[in-house]
């Protein structure tokens, strides 16, 4: 049995976020990292700077927006890009999966929706179901499975600062919350709230908000949901919230679970 870390951060252009990458990795065991908002065409991938620390590179991406990565210790068993389903749009930017053993890897940067009445929120909430989907074609609830990255939804009362306010937000509406919701229930178990159960933790801090970090004013929109075949194998789950503190962050900070396979 070996201890296995996988981290999930929104890193809002990995370009521009290399160095805060470089210092962190090196600073923390990570053994996969997910990655969303890369913002970066596949050409231009920095998949060198990733491999000098030691990490294998899946990834698809497109200019100035979305772009999802996968990079990992060990080698990949398996991997897929994108739902699979004949569904435009595809999503290819927005879901990668990977394998190591018997250990499943979904990475997903839902839609954040722009507004309820806009077509986005429409598309955020199919993209829900096309997950629903997905995990019934390819995917066992007896099977170790982690669904991690930036879901664009704050679960409950004690994810966000002043939910009071907030109701009619694309990422706090009660029919997303409840969307979110039907999707878990598809056998997902959230990881964080397991090991973290007080409110006040955040993975987002936005940039339009003065020191937002400072104030601990912000959204947990960042999530590792676990299998219960993999949850008996947590040892914990945590936000991390120093890379934030440094120059030029993203807006979102990692979040990180610890388990022994």
């Amino acid at each position: 049995m070996a201890r296995f870390t996988i981290a999930t951060f929104n890193v809002n252009s990995v370009r521009s976020r290399m160095p805060i990458l470089q210092k962190w990795l090196s600073e923390h065991h990570v053994d996969a990292l997910c990655l969303q908002e890369t913002k970066v065409v596949d050409e231009a991938f920095p998949e060198a700077d990733f491999r000098d620390m030691g990490y294998r590179c899946l990834y698809r991406g497109e200019k100035s927006y979305n772009g999802v990565a996968i990079l990992t210790k060990e080698p990949l068993d398996g991997f897929a890009v994108g739902f699979g389903d004949g569904e435009e749009p595809e999503g290819e930017t927005r879901l990668l999966r990977g394998r190591i053993g018997d250990f499943c890897m979904v990475n997903t940067y839902i839609p954040q929706g722009k507004a309820i009445d806009h077509a986005d929120y429409v598309y955020k909430h199919r993209f829900l179901d096309r997950m629903k989907s997905l995990f019934d074609r390819e995917y066992l609830r007896s099977e170790k499975i982690v669904w991690v990255g930036d879901m664009n939804v704050a679960p409950t009362d004690m994810d966000v600062t002043s939910p009071e306010k907030k109701r009619e937000h694309p990422c706090f509406a009660p029919d997303i919350q409840e969307h979110f919701e039907d999707v878990k229930s598809w056998g997902f178990i959230d990881l964080f709230r397991k090991y973290r159960p007080d409110p006040g933790e955040f993975s987002f801090f936005d940039y339009r908000v003065k020191n937002s970090l400072e104030r601990n004013i912000g959204w947990r929109i960042d999530h590792v949901l676990v299998t219960p075949a993999l949850e008996k194998h947590g040892v914990d789950c945590w936000i991390d919230r120093e890379p934030r503190s440094w120059e030029k962050p993203s807006d979102h900070t990692p979040v990180l679970a610890s388990f022994d396979l």
